[in-house]
């Protein structure tokens, strides 16, 4: 039996991070290629002709999965029935700015977005938070969404796990997927500490210890962390706009692997009741290395 469409919205869906998104989670990318999606695009009045342009690509991919879309700057009709939200829309950060110099631009969009879901989103929505600074944007989708579980309101670290993976991967001139075990502890933030200790390898002969396959403590200690903390500012540096395709690929990963589960670690960000943050990491059957999870891809 055919399953029944997944409705997920992505706001900011006709700027470049959106762009790269939506047809990832039209292909399946994000929730598997036997799950149908309709898709709900959220953007700005002046976007609205972009935004058209984004769905006219979208009717022309012909994605089989994809059973409709809601291109709209209404943030209400967006809102609508959506299970899983991606909020990817905000003020963008520009080459030498830190997270916190955006942060004030972004708390009337997170208002208006947090009351529309909490008035028209399905029940149990589940809510990804990419827009930086993305812990305090999820923190005020959270005060003004209070009907939507706090297990349920994540922001995206996945993107720093990601880009430690590669790190490692290509100091080893490994496989990606070889790599293990990476964890980010802290915010999604230049303040961040991508950790090893646990990390392995799988080769040959085995898994085996990233550090013990590295045998340079002093790249792990100094080198690795500082080129993943400030990734984000070095691509801005290099592309004039900030990191799209690997945000995308990346939020894709953090909502597959929250609702469909995964035997490996992963990182993303949580409320706690004494700080509204948390990193945790993830093991199927869903073991808590720090913070709170449940089984089968559900967070406690």
């Amino acid at each position: 039996m055919a399953k029944e469409p997944v409705r997920v919205l992505v706001t900011g869906a006709a700027g470049q991070i959106g762009y790269a998104l939506v047809p990832m989670i039209a292909r399946g990318v994000m929730l598997g290629t036997d799950q149908p999606v309709i898709l709900h695009m959220l953007d700005i009045p002046p976007a609205a002709e972009a935004l058209n342009g984004v769905k006219m690509e979208l009717v022309d991919a012909a994605f089989p999965l994809l059973k409709g879309v809601v291109a709209t700057t209404d943030a209400v009709e967006a809102c609508t029935g959506v299970n899983i939200a991606v909020m990817v829309g905000g003020f963008p950060r520009k080459e030498g700015m830190e997270r916190k110099d955006v942060m004030s631009k972004n708390v009337s969009i997170y208002k208006a977005q947090a009351s529309a879901l909490e008035q028209h989103a399905a029940p149990n929505c589940k809510v990804l938070v990419v827009a930086n600074p993305a812990n305090t944007n999820a923190l005020i989708l959270k005060e003004f969404a209070p009907s939507i579980p706090a297990k349920n309101i994540t922001c995206l670290t996945r993107l720093d796990h990601n880009r430690a993976l590669g790190q490692i991967s290509e100091k080893l001139n490994v496989q990606v997927s070889d790599v293990k075990n990476v964890i980010i502890w802290g915010n999604h933030s230049s303040s961040q500490y991508p950790d090893v200790n646990h990390a392995t390898v799988n080769t040959a002969a085995g898994e085996k210890p990233v550090r013990e396959l590295v045998k340079d403590d002093a790249w792990l200690n100094g080198e690795f962390i500082t080129t993943v903390q400030q990734r984000g500012a070095a691509i801005i540096k290099a592309r004039k706009l900030s990191s799209a395709l690997s945000a995308a690929s990346s939020a894709c990963d953090h909502i597959r692997d929250w609702v469909l589960g995964t035997p490996e670690v992963g990182s993303l960000l949580i409320f706690t009741p004494m700080i509204y943050t948390e990193l945790v990491s993830w093991l199927e059957p869903w073991t808590a290395i720090v913070g709170h999870l449940g089984l089968h891809g559900g967070i406690l």
